[in-house]
């Protein structure tokens, strides 16, 4: 066995199991980046997996991978650079245990990132909002369920990872009512619930009537949703609110998408953008722009305020010092 071999292995259980203590989705996405790659250098080197070295894997090499997913697999750029961070991560884990590679794994973390581009992000109205609720079928146990975990998803802004992740337990519904979740990188995080919320999660939870260490929402037979079944029953709910609702016809309604309409809600309701990037768990407040750029009521309300064709401009500044002059030429 090469040391490719013994230092994938450790990446996984000493890096990201134990020092890191990396969620089961990090994992798994890691894992199948490192699948694709073996199987692609497989095809390409004829070398088996145990059997490649550090060398094996240089930077040519790695992006000739990069360059498959994207072209031959259809992946897009976004998706690209979830596999090289993937990469860089193990290559700068390499970088402390085998030096004598320094040179390829420099060369490795080098290879940078691809441009993505930022499309405008999508929200529902508050007419679509009504419409998809509406849609969940409340005579039936799954459609309470839907109604409760879309409601939830829409009020809060949780990710589909963090809807699915909930126990009964999370929800707090007395004094100073909050969801409580792990978010992304296993972070912490409480989201305060408003009162008709807080209605509709009382009603789910007495129905469900189970120990509080069992999953909010589940399948029939008890089981915790998959995201892939959460994504697929609003889907169903959409296509039935279309009915009612002609906006969402053709419309992509993905969890996300209710993501984003809980932030656009606050944004609309004049809630700073710091505080926005609290609630939805964002890292960086820059991610959180993006709701700004995308708001035509912030830019409408900015057009309100320059000065109408026709006016008189304010006098603009004169400098009443000779040595404020000159630095004003420069």
């Amino acid at each position: 066995m090469t040391a490719f071999a013994p230092l994938l292995q450790a990446f996984f259980t000493d890096r990201l199991i134990t020092q890191r203590h990396a969620s089961a989705n990090t994992i798994a996405a890691y894992r199948d980046t490192f699948r694709l790659l073996l199987a692609y250098l497989h095809e390409h080197t004829g070398t088996a997996p145990a059997g490649l070295d550090i060398g094996d894997l240089d930077a040519t090499r790695i992006g000739g991978f990069l360059s498959h997913l994207e072209h031959e697999r259809g992946n897009s750029p976004r998706t690209r650079n979830a596999r090289l961070a993937a990469i860089h991560s193990l290559f700068s884990y390499a970088a402390l245990r085998h030096p004598e590679h320094a040179d390829t794994i420099a060369r490795v973390l080098a290879i940078p990132a691809a441009r993505i581009q930022r499309n405008l992000v999508t929200w529902l109205t508050d007419a679509e909002t009504t419409a998809l609720l509406d849609a969940c079928d409340q005579t039936t146990r799954t459609g309470r369920r839907d109604h409760a975990m879309f409601a939830l998803a829409i009020q809060t802004g949780l990710r589909v990872s963090e809807l699915t992740g909930l126990n009964l337990a999370d929800i707090r519904t007395g004094t100073g009512a909050h969801v409580h979740c792990l978010g992304k990188g296993r972070k912490e995080r409480a989201t305060p619930l408003l009162p008709d919320t807080i209605a509709i999660m009382n009603a789910w939870i007495t129905e469900r009537a189970t120990p509080g260490t069992e999953p909010l929402f589940a399948t029939t037979t008890g089981r915790r949703l998959s995201r892939d079944a959460v994504e697929a029953r609003l889907r169903h709910t959409t296509a039935g609110a279309a009915k009612s609702c002609p906006s969402l016809t053709g419309k992509n309604v993905t969890v996300h998408t209710l993501r984003h309409t809980a932030a656009m809600r606050l944004l609309h309701a004049g809630v700073d953008a710091t505080v926005i990037a609290l609630w939805l768990g964002h890292e960086n407040v820059a991610t959180t722009s993006i709701y700004i750029h995308a708001d035509m009521t912030i830019k409408e309300q900015a057009i309100a305020k320059t000065t109408p064709v026709g006016t008189s401009p304010s006098p603009r500044y004169q400098p009443s010092d000779t040595l404020l002059a000159f630095l004003d030429r420069l």
